[in-house]
């Protein structure tokens, strides 16, 4: 019996394409070659190999365009990723083709990044490296590269979903006191003390870090921006390891170029791999290449429920268990 033909965009843990190549006729981008960045492409390849599941990443351009090329074979896409923004969920329901994704194994790592660019915001850790790298640390003197401490300080968590939790529950281990903004207020054993605000005004007058975990789309398209930025305290840390698209690059620039943001730390960018040139100007910003989710154990978690959801529909004909609905 022939194996059900599964096209995959981008190049996979070891463990996960051999497990895709145990399960399905796999069609893999071993070395991983950019012909994922073009709709057109993923659409001329699986029609090619008359693929019935798709397996794409993150930001792969899986829109009505796209979609609509695709062959009739196909019954699956499945995102190596928890957003699924990327993908046209109505195309491809009109089409009857499933879309599935990879929720709940990614959230303490993402958490991690959101920690990790806080403490390189705050303690200027960027900056110092660089100088050390370039041969231009001179030794240790009493004034150089002072941050500030996040001890005590107001931390506001836009988005208080899972990841937004877990970075709550890392920061009260650095003594900071948790605010959050949702669309809702959560119930209080989720909350576990953090203070909820009805309005974004009243939320950020209040934080000294601001931790955006929002989803993309256009309801938080630039939610950051020139205006918000301005309610902010002067000398207020941003950080985001969301969404690129929910944050103002030039409102941002502008502000941590005029010290009204003391430093931000970014993880994601609109329009990524681009990112805008503003930002290689600055020494108050630490940049990193979207890491959120980038650990072994997490990718490889991510990789198995992909699969998983794919083996149940082509090959079980089951409900896949992690179906966007």
């Amino acid at each position: 019996m022939s194996k059900p033909v599964l096209l995959i965009t981008r190049k996979l843990p070891e463990a996960i394409e051999a497990k895709a190549v145990q399960n399905f006729d796999a069609r893999l981008n071993s070395n991983d070659e950019p012909w994922f960045r073009s709709g057109a492409e993923i659409a001329k390849r699986a029609n090619e190999v008359k693929a019935e599941g798709i397996l794409i990443a993150a930001g792969d351009p899986m829109n009505a365009e796209t979609i609509a090329a695709l062959p009739a074979s196909v019954k699956v896409i499945t995102t190596f990723s928890v957003g699924y923004d990327h993908v046209d969920v109505k195309a491809a329901k009109a089409r009857g083709i499933t879309i599935t994704n990879t929720p709940d194994v990614l959230s303490f790592a993402t958490a991690e990044t959101a920690m990790t660019l806080m403490l390189m915001a705050a303690r200027r850790a960027g900056e110092g490296e660089r100088m050390v790298r370039a041969g231009k640390w001179e030794g240790w003197a009493p004034t150089q590269l002072m941050g500030v401490t996040l001890e005590n300080k107001k931390l506001g968590v836009l988005g208080f979903g899972r990841i937004g939790r877990e970075l709550a529950d890392m920061a009260r281990g650095f003594k900071m006191e948790i605010h959050y903004r949702d669309v809702n207020k959560l119930p209080p054993e989720l909350e576990k003390g953090a203070t909820y605000h009805g309005s974004d005004d009243e939320f950020l007058a209040t934080i000294d870090v601001i931790s955006m975990h929002v989803p993309g789309g256009d309801a938080t398209r630039k939610w950051l921006n020139a205006e918000r930025l301005a309610k902010m305290k002067k000398g207020s840390l941003v950080v985001n390891s969301g969404r690129g698209g929910s944050v103002d690059d030039e409102a941002l620039i502008a502000a941590l170029s005029s010290g009204h943001i003391r430093a931000a730390g970014l993880d994601v960018y609109d329009g990524e791999p681009v990112v805008n040139p503003g930002y290689m100007k600055l020494e108050n910003v630490a940049l990193l290449p979207h890491l959120g989710s980038a650990t072994i154990e997490v990718r490889d978690a991510m990789g198995h429920r992909a699969l998983d959801n794919l083996i149940a529909l082509l090959v079980e004909g089951k409900e896949p268990p992690h179906a966007v609905r």
